[in-house]
């Protein structure tokens, strides 16, 4: 790409970039509940000025990844299984059981074959934890998409991180990997059938169904 066709690196760009590599940090186990992230370290290794990194700090607050205080600073939040199963799996199920009743008649030959293809991604992952995640997630979010219902997208979408973090927390540990895909493909063949009752009875299965929390070693 010649020179003069590069975008400018803006302090947006960067607040992006930086929010971005840290919710993967998170997600992926790779920065733990209680570390610190600390602004002169950051703004280092990110190569940027502390005001995008605020920026980005601050979104990452609102995503609830981290919180900051007056004298600890900046530090990330963990995910809990009380969070998960008395917060987070309740709130989901309620937005996905709406989304599913407004999407399912307005489901095309093409949403299905992208469900399919997703399904097929998630089986052929093997132990590739970012991958199922991310293809789970699509999964999920085109069913809102199609439901047509803002709200519900937009509240999806706020909480997408924290559904992100347990989502890649509990495909690191399955003893087999193959069982997103299963799950997804009961899902997928319930949505074939057009039965609103039966899409929601394997929708439930599927959102309840949780492999039991990681231990410690």
């Amino acid at each position: 790409m010649p020179a003069e066709q590069i975008p400018p690196i803006t302090a947006m760009s960067r607040r992006h970039h930086v929010a971005a590599a840290l919710r993967d940090a998170i997600s992926s186990g790779m920065l733990q509940p209680g570390d610190r992230l600390r602004e002169p370290d950051l703004a280092a290794q990110f190569g940027t000025s502390r005001a995008p990194l605020r920026e980005a700090l601050r979104q990452l607050e609102n995503e609830g990844l981290v919180v900051s205080s007056p004298y600890r600073g900046t530090v990330v939040l963990g995910i809990s299984q009380v969070e998960i199963e008395e917060v987070i799996v309740p709130i989901r199920r309620t937005l996905e059981r709406f989304a599913l009743r407004h999407a399912l008649p307005k489901l095309s030959a093409a949403d299905f074959e992208q469900l399919q293809r997703l399904v097929d991604q998630m089986d052929a992952s093997k132990d590739d934890a970012d991958t199922i995640t991310q293809a789970d997630l699509q999964f999920h979010e085109l069913l809102m998409e199609r439901a047509e219902q803002p709200h519900c997208l937009q509240i999806w979408q706020l909480m997408q991180p924290r559904i992100r973090a347990y989502f890649q927390r509990d495909a690191k540990t399955l003893t087999s990997t193959a069982r997103p895909a299963e799950q997804h493909a009961r899902l997928l063949d319930a949505l074939r059938s057009g039965d609103e009752s039966q899409a929601l009875a394997e929708l439930d299965r599927h959102i309840l169904e949780m492999p039991e929390p990681p231990t410690a070693d």
